[in-house]
């Protein structure tokens, strides 16, 4: 099942909401903007606007579980890649992200991280 199906099912089901707050930082950097861009287009359909999480589907990234010293920016890197195992949480396993280069995930990987310093998650 395609992503947006599988999102669509959600919000029909009204589990939409986003699971966290997240506050935005005045201004990204240029790779996090860049991030930002195509973590839109790539993540936001499962992990919801702004990473915070989208209930019933998949965990915010703005969350201490994936502060930089448990989730480096290799996990990103292989979560994206190869998909991640559930471990954290009962949404189930994550799979590949297809069509995203390294590059495109350090991008998206910067604009988490300056967002989670912007939530105090450092």
């Amino acid at each position: 099942m395609k992503a947006w199906m599988a999102l669509a099912m959600v919000m029909a089901a009204g589990a939409e909401a986003p699971m966290a707050e997240v506050q935005l930082p005045a201004t990204l950097g240029p790779e996090a903007t860049i991030g930002q861009a195509v973590y839109t287009a790539k993540c936001a359909v499962c992990h919801g606007e702004n990473a915070a999480g989208l209930a019933g589907t998949a965990p915010p990234l703005i969350h201490r579980i994936y502060e930089p010293s448990h989730h480096g920016d290799e996990a990103f890197q292989r979560a994206a890649a190869q998909g991640v195992r559930a471990h954290h949480w009962r949404f189930g396993d994550m799979p590949p992200v297809k069509g995203l280069t390294r590059g495109d995930v350090a991008m998206i990987v910067a604009y988490i991280r300056e967002v989670q310093r912007a939530n105090g998650i450092d």
